[in-house]
C-alpha cells in the first residue's frame, strides 16, 4: 500500500541532512553519472601528486575513498557539521581538514601544491587556485553546471530567467580560469536524468541541498508538495536533469 504523504513528509523532515552523503535516498531517487568517473580520475592524478590541496571537502567522503594519497593531503571546510565529519573520516588517512570560510585568500603559502581538486565547489576562486599552484601544477575539479535540476526549482519557484539560467555555464569556467592564469587542458559537460520517487525525497533534497530552492521549509511549499506527491503516486517519478561539467587546468611551467 503507498505511504501517506503526511507519513512521507514526517519522514523526510526528521533525517539528518549533515555531510555530503546522499544514501538515504537509495532506492527513493536516482541520478545518473557522469561518464568520466570524478572519483576515479582525482584518484589517478593523486596518486603521481606530491603535495594536494581538497577544497571544499565537504564531510571529506570524496576524498576518503581515493586509494592513494599524496604524503602531504589537506582539505578545507566551511560548514561546522562538515568539519567534524570530514575530520573523523580523513584523519585516520593523514589528512588535515583545515577550517576555511571560502572566501580568499586561502590559507595557503604560494606554489603550496602541485594539484588542487573540488567537488562541486559553491564558489571556484581562480586566482587564489592559481596562486597556491605550483608551476606545472593542475587543477581538476567536477562542477554544477547550468540550469542543473532546473525542472524541480521551477516548480516551486516559477520560471527563472535566462540570466539564472545561464550561471555556472563552462564557457565561464574556461574564461576565469585563462584570466588567472591558467591552460585549460579538458572541458567536458554532460547532462544527466534525475527521478524522485517519492515527496520524501524531494524534500530531503531541498533540505540539504540549500541553494535550490532558498530558504525551503514544508509548510511554506506544503500544498506544492502535495500536488507533487499526487502527480507521482498517479504518473510515475518525477524528472529532472543535472548538469555537471569537468574541467582539468594547467599552470604554465
Amino acid at each position: 500500500m503507498p505511504r501517506t504523504f503526511e507519513d512521507l513528509v514526517a519522514e523526510a523532515e526528521s533525517v539528518s541532512v549533515e555531510g555530503w552523503d546522499f544514501s538515504w535516498l537509495d532506492g527513493r531517487a536516482s541520478e545518473e553519472r557522469p561518464s568520466w568517473g570524478y572519483q576515479r580520475t582525482m584518484g589517478e592524478r593523486m596518486a603521481h601528486a606530491s603535495a594536494a590541496l581538497d577544497i571544499q571537502t565537504g564531510g571529506g567522503e570524496v576524498l576518503a575513498g581515493v586509494p592513494t594519497l599524496p604524503l602531504l593531503t589537506v582539505a578545507t571546510e566551511s560548514w561546522p557539521p562538515n568539519i567534524a565529519k570530514a575530520t573523523k573520516l580523513l584523519r585516520p588517512r593523514g589528512v588535515a581538514v583545515v577550517v576555511d570560510e571560502d572566501e580568499p585568500p586561502l590559507p595557503f603559502a604560494d606554489e603550496a601544491f602541485d594539484l588542487v581538486v573540488s567537488r562541486h565547489p559553491v564558489t571556484t576562486w581562480w586566482q587564489e587556485i592559481a596562486r597556491v599552484l605550483q608551476h606545472g601544477g593542475t587543477y581538476l575539479s567536477q562542477q554544477v553546471g547550468p540550469a542543473s535540476v532546473f525542472e524541480l526549482v521551477e516548480y516551486f519557484l516559477g520560471p527563472q530567467p535566462p540570466e539564472v539560467r545561464r550561471k555556472r555555464h563552462p564557457d565561464d569556467a574556461r574564461a576565469a580560469a585563462e584570466t588567472a592564469g591558467l591552460e585549460v587542458i579538458d572541458l567536458r559537460s554532460e547532462s544527466l536524468r534525475t527521478e524522485f520517487f517519492d515527496v520524501g525525497a524531494v524534500i530531503y533534497f531541498l533540505r540539504k541541498v540549500i541553494w535550490m530552492v532558498p530558504g525551503f521549509t514544508v509548510d511554506q511549499y506544503r500544498d506544492r508538495l502535495r500536488q507533487l506527491h499526487d502527480r507521482i503516486q498517479t504518473d510515475g517519478p518525477f524528472v529532472a536533469h543535472t548538469t555537471r561539467f569537468l574541467i582539468e587546468a594547467r599552470k604554465p611551467a
